[in-house]
């Protein structure tokens, strides 16, 4: 039997964004992502981080530096009894052309392999719209994370593609995941 999954954006979506973070100090997980992970992690889905990391490419951090970022943000949720399955990151400039980079489905279509995942039972969650094309691209329901005053903003933005369901927070659309009878755990 295939898995199901959560896919996440990680910064704006489980900890705030302050741009490029380079150290685990400037990790802060928002209340709402902590209570939501919770709720995914307690109904068995699958939880993995898919995140654009162009910082790496830029030289604004070495990978070293994301590693102790993204051993801080696992610590932090599993102090909460939240694990995630795996996180993975393109590491590529913008300009670079590479494969990976979000809205390209290859690192959710690659976590989908390897764990056994049917991404059209599984979700993609995110702030930017590039999060919701890349769930699309990858065949999973999508989730934009926005305020009701971004979505009109959002929607006259010529990539627009109108997400599954709109949520104010994490925990708001881990709700929405589980209610959706999409869930026969």
């Amino acid at each position: 039997m295939r898995r199901r999954a959560v896919f996440l954006d990680r910064d704006g979506t489980i900890n705030k964004d302050p741009g490029y973070i380079h150290s685990p100090k400037l990790i802060r997980i928002y209340p709402a992502a902590r209570r939501g992970l919770k709720l995914l992690a307690d109904n068995n889905f699958l939880l993995f981080v898919v995140t654009n990391q162009s910082g790496l490419g830029r030289g604004y951090f070495t990978p070293e530096e994301l590693a102790a970022v993204h051993l801080k943000l696992e610590a932090e949720l599993r102090r909460d009894g939240i694990t995630l399955d795996e996180i993975v990151y393109c590491p590529h400039h913008p300009d670079d052309g590479c494969v990976c980079r979000k809205p390209s489905p290859y690192l959710v279509r690659e976590l989908a392999g390897r764990y056994g995942v049917d991404c059209h039972s599984s979700f993609f969650v995110g702030d930017k719209l590039t999060d919701v094309l890349t769930g699309y691209n990858s065949g999973c329901r999508t989730v934009l994370l926005a305020l009701p005053e971004e979505v009109e903003e959002l929607r006259r933005m010529k990539d627009w593609r109108e997400p599954d369901y709109i949520a104010e927070d994490l925990y708001q659309a881990a709700v929405w995941i589980i209610e959706t009878g999409n869930y026969s755990g």
